[in-house]
């Protein structure tokens, strides 16, 4: 097993080299660091709550940054729980760079309440159009929604927004609608997802967990995956969930509520990405499953399957990400047209899989999916809860 990890291991750093590669080429890089006219780039923050994504990706752009040059080399500082504002602190303080000025007051949350989201929607649109910030990076759905339209014309760069297209954020995978805004998109990646877990666990049922709002169906990806559900032939089983509210203990029991509804209900399980799926519940929602023999896919990532969800998509890091989004920061600040920039960008699919939890819920892997596995988890590791 332990050779079987390190083959797992180049190939993962093989494909990373490829991926940066394939990025430089993409983008017609490099694109030199630059300054506004002789001043520095100020740049601003929104993200419509706290989400761990959001801030793994962050520091990936960060450290994408570093590596072109526009922030001198240095430590990317540790940050608690699934917070970006220390990172953020940390830019306006300590980093060095001669281009880009992360504005000290400039990071803003909403924490997943819709009062506080309206408020700073306003507070920032009035900022942006006073002339006071040069560039938005604007993390999530609710940030897309709120600051993809022509309230501004501030260029804004829509990052981790899980369907910008199913969300009205953008027009269309090819064109954002606007000329200051780019929103990366990861095309069909749900459809995608769930054909390999049908490929892998031949299941008739699949339970969802979501919350019912515009917002909550596009994160769960059903614009793409109850089409799949015709050409696989499965019925999708839906459970409701309260996902945005400030209340954490609220989303936590709505989803806890859900998955055990799902489990018996179910022949499969897609735990989809949402507030109440977190450190303090994901254990739970692991015993639930494995009780009742039923798979699960992560729609979130390795991190989960880590945890005990039988598969996912293996995502070491978000350092491919991290250099796209930067390669789209150089090129936007010497003068690309945010529109014009291509939206599309995605690393192969790659699995994950949790060998303890395959072995309790009965589930027996196939050859072929340890030959396409990246990342193989021997053991469950409980998370530390928050």
């Amino acid at each position: 097993m332990k050779k079987m990890f390190f083959i797992v291991l180049f190939s993962v750093m093989a494909l990373f080299a490829i991926e940066v590669a394939t990025v430089e080429a993409q983008f017609n890089l490099p694109k030199p660091p630059t300054k506004n006219n002789g001043e520095k780039w100020r740049i601003a923050y929104y993200e419509g709550g706290e989400y761990i994504d959001y801030q793994s990706i962050f520091a990936a752009t960060i450290k994408g940054l570093m590596d072109r040059g526009w922030i001198e080399e240095a430590q990317i500082p540790q940050m608690e729980g699934e917070e970006t504002e220390t990172l953020w602190n940390w830019l306006a303080k300590e980093a060095k760079s001669d281009y880009l000025l992360f504005v000290e007051d400039a990071h803003y949350c909403a924490g997943w309440d819709e009062e506080k989201r309206k408020e700073l929607q306003k507070a920032l649109t009035d900022r942006l159009n006073r002339g006071d910030i040069d560039l938005l990076l604007a993390f999530g759905t609710w940030a897309g929604q709120d600051f993809a339209n022509n309230d501004h014309s501030v260029d804004t760069l829509i990052i981790s927004a899980s369907d910008p297209v199913a969300a009205g954020i953008i027009k269309s995978v090819e064109d954002s609608g606007y000329d200051h805004v780019h929103a990366h998109i990861n095309p069909g990646q749900y459809a995608r997802q769930v054909r390999t877990f049908h490929d892998m666990v031949a299941f008739r049922t699949m339970g969802i967990a979501y919350e019912d709002t515009e917002s909550g169906r596009s994160i769960a990806g059903l614009d793409q995956i109850e089409p799949v559900t015709k050409e696989l032939n499965f019925e999708i089983i839906p459970c409701h969930t309260i996902d945005d509210t400030p209340d954490k203990s609220k989303a936590e029991k709505s989803a806890i509520q859900c998955y055990n509804e799902l489990v018996r209900k179910a022949d499969a399980i897609y735990v989809t990405l949402q507030n109440g799926v977190n450190p303090n519940t994901i254990s739970r929602i692991v015993s639930m499953a494995q009780k009742y023999k039923k798979p699960t896919f992560a729609q979130g990532g390795s991190k989960f399957v880590k945890n005990g969800l039988l598969i996912s998509i293996a995502q070491v890091d978000f350092s491919s990400l991290g250099q796209y989004e930067a390669a789209i920061i150089a090129s936007v600040l010497n003068g690309e047209k945010p529109r014009n920039l291509p939206q599309d960008f995605h690393s192969p699919l790659k699995i994950a899989i949790n060998l303890e939890t395959a072995e309790k819920i009965g589930y027996t892997p196939s050859a072929d999916v340890f030959i396409s596995a990246e990342e193989i988890f021997e053991k469950i590791t409980r998370p530390k809860e928050e």
